[in-house]
């Protein structure tokens, strides 16, 4: 808050600051949200539709002048202040300055700072973390400042709209509304009725060689953007309290980092379709697919693709560039290749089973979970069974049950049913092992006995309330790709709305709720829209009860707010028993302390020596408030004392 305050009272002058500081509280805690994100009627929304359509005339002028607006507006501010605070499930992770929890003075604070967009951009916190597919191999991540992803929120609300009109509509990547179900379906459709050559490619260090000077060459937008764009590009790097001046790249670990990426490669799919007609590229931020009719045209839309990225200052990696084909093998490689974690091939068939293009019969195109995805997801598990040996199977079932269900969420829209029997074949041998080192004098017989039960006939790993969730268990189900270049900015609430309930990596009961709510927060009421989180809140706080009338679907930031609600009023529950209980005589106090049976008056004798009071009563008659506790990190409530016998 300090350098917050240094650089408000530096633009307005401190009579003005102090004057703010004193409403904050208020102003934040006041904010009609229901307004503010009134969906299509928010000033924001409103704003952002009118600079897309402009765009889609090719009404430049226009799309400027909306967008001061938009940078001006009010309602913008707090939206993009309540995203980098609120929000972001990455909010804790701190920059060079050290804020992780914004409180709602500093919140109301950002508002008024966003309003002077001639901001000077602090540098970035250097942080490395290991690649899935590599562990020995780290991806360097740039943490800006809390209040420059806040500046950043806001360019990418004037952006955004902007070049999701022109955006090519092969491009998947970090958008809103699309998806990597989206980009394996468009690759389906395209070699579905005729195999293809494919260059599998992904650009080295994309991230960290964009060129500067050809990226802002390419917005050329209005000039208080440019000013935030160059400053945040050339604002530099901290790492190990060293300062290295950054040349070229956006930071990952930004929020406007994957649009300014998109927007770099913005032109590609247009560039080769120009020269090379019969290609198609499919791109995922900068994991991209190149499909291509013969062998020919491989080599030149290869060759092509390298001239069109050098211009950025960017190249192909040599170690994860691969040509080959979806049918056959070719030069050496095998058919098929991996894309976004699953295996896409062509298989032959017999003379009389399929025709596929044009009376010719041949093959089918499979699409599966890869391999090396299906054993990076056993080692996970496997490493967690083998951490939770001390632990009981109630915290074990906890920890993997989660998983289990995003991993086979993730790839129920492809051929996956013999994965998933695999994979379960396997959880099982490893949970076996578990349950013979926890009892090594036992046999296997008596281990099968003691942790697993029989339900409907199968043999299911299970502690009498939890059951362990089987990947076989989730229903394959197809993913219909979105259309063409439709974008949420389109006002088309109708469809976005529609595909929202089928997010394949989403449980079914989510689908359940989000149409008994109509689509809308069960907390503010506001319509959930395609860039919004949504969290599953579980009304009496007992997260293991996962009965759809105990469920509702809340906002991130509400259901922050909900739990803190929660914690406030059982605070105040224990304070008000406490002191209830210290009055001697009082029957209100000989009802809690004797857990509500009113009996015993010594429970309220004044004598007892201090520290064996009994407040584990209230807890008894209402069970639900000790598991809201423990869920929001509250102190548990002392046991109630053993009585000591006199000798």
């Amino acid at each position: 808050m300090t350098g917050v305050g240094a650089t408000y009272r530096k633009l307005i002058g401190k009579p003005e600051a102090e004057r703010y500081t004193l409403r904050q509280t208020e102003d934040w805690a006041t904010l009609n949200w229901r307004k503010l994100e009134a969906n299509a009627g928010a000033p924001w929304a409103r704003l952002q539709r009118r600079i897309y359509q402009a765009k889609r005339c090719g009404d430049m002028r226009r799309v400027h002048n909306l967008q001061r607006l938009l940078l001006r507006s009010f309602s913008a501010r707090c939206l993009a202040v309540r995203r980098v605070t609120q929000d972001n499930r990455g909010k804790k992770t701190a920059g060079i300055d050290g804020v992780k929890d914004v409180s709602p003075p500093t919140r109301i604070t950002y508002v008024y700072l966003l309003r002077h967009l001639r901001h000077a951009a602090s540098p970035v916190r250097r942080v490395y973390i290991p690649k899935p597919n590599n562990a020995n191999e780290m991806r360097p991540l740039g943490i800006p400042t809390m209040l420059d992803r806040a500046y950043q929120a806001l360019v990418k609300l004037a952006l955004e709209p902007e070049w999701e009109a022109v955006f090519e509509a092969n491009s998947y990547g970090f958008r809103p509304g699309r998806s990597c179900h989206d980009a394996i379906e468009a690759i389906f459709n395209h070699i579905c009725r005729q195999p293809k050559y494919v260059v599998d490619a992904d650009i080295e260090k994309c991230f960290d060689r964009i060129n500067h000077e050809t990226l802002l060459a390419k917005i050329s937008t209005i000039q208080p953007v440019m000013h935030l764009l160059r400053a945040w590009l050339k604002a530099g790097v901290i790492e190990a309290g060293r300062f290295f001046e950054s040349e070229a790249g956006t930071p990952q670990g930004g929020v406007i980092s994957p649009l300014l990426a998109n927007i770099a490669l913005h032109g590609l799919e247009t560039y080769l379709k120009h020269l090379l007609p019969s290609t198609t590229v499919v791109r995922y931020a900068d994991d991209f697919v190149i499909l291509c009719t013969n062998e020919q045209t491989l080599i030149e839309a290869q060759t092509n693709t390298e001239q069109w990225l050098s211009q950025l200052g960017l190249r192909l990696k040599p170690s994860k560039t691969r040509c080959t084909h979806t049918l056959q093998d070719y030069n050496g490689e095998k058919a098929g290749f991996d894309f976004l974690g699953f295996t896409i091939r062509q298989y032959p068939v017999g003379k009389y089973q399929t025709y596929t293009y044009r009376g010719k019969p041949g093959y089918k195109t499979l699409i599966r979970p890869s391999l090396l995805g299906e054993q990076r997801h056993l080692e996970k598990l496997k490493t967690d069974i083998q951490a939770y040996t001390a632990k009981t199977q109630g915290w074990l079932l906890t920890t993997l049950n989660p998983q289990i269900g995003g991993w086979a969420n993730y790839y129920r829209t492809s051929v996956a049913k013999r994965t998933f029997a695999r994979v379960d074949k396997h959880l099982d041998h490893q949970l076996t092992l578990w349950a013979k080192k926890r009892h090594p004098q036992r046999s296997y017989t008596w281990c099968r006995r003691r942790y697993w039960c029989f339900e409907k006939g199968n043999s299911r790993f299970s502690d009498g309330r939890t059951r362990l969730r089987a990947h076989a268990d989730t229903p394959i189900r197809r993913h219909i790709k979105v259309q063409g270049t439709r974008s949420p900015f389109d006002g088309d609430w109708l469809y976005w709305g529609t595909r929202l309930g089928k997010d394949p990596t989403k449980p079914d009961y989510f689908t359940t709720l989000l149409k008994e709510q109509q689509g809308r927060c069960k907390y503010c009421g506001a319509l959930f829209t395609t860039e919004d989180i949504i969290e599953v809140h579980h009304k009496n706080g007992n997260r293991t009860d996962n009965y759809r009338r105990n469920l509702a679907l809340l906002h991130g930031h509400c259901h922050d707010q909900q739990h803190a609600a929660f914690a406030t009023k059982l605070v105040l529950v224990t304070t008000t028993t406490s002191l209830r209980s210290r009055v001697p005589g009082n029957r209100h106090a000989r009802f809690w302390n004797s857990g509500g049976r009113g009996d015993s008056p010594s429970d309220c004798n004044p004598a007892r020596p201090r520290g064996t009071r009994r407040d584990h009563g209230f807890l008894e008659l209402f069970p639900h408030f000790g598991l809201l506790g423990k869920s929001c990190g509250l102190p548990a409530t002392r046991p109630p004392p053993q009585h000591r016998v006199r000798r």
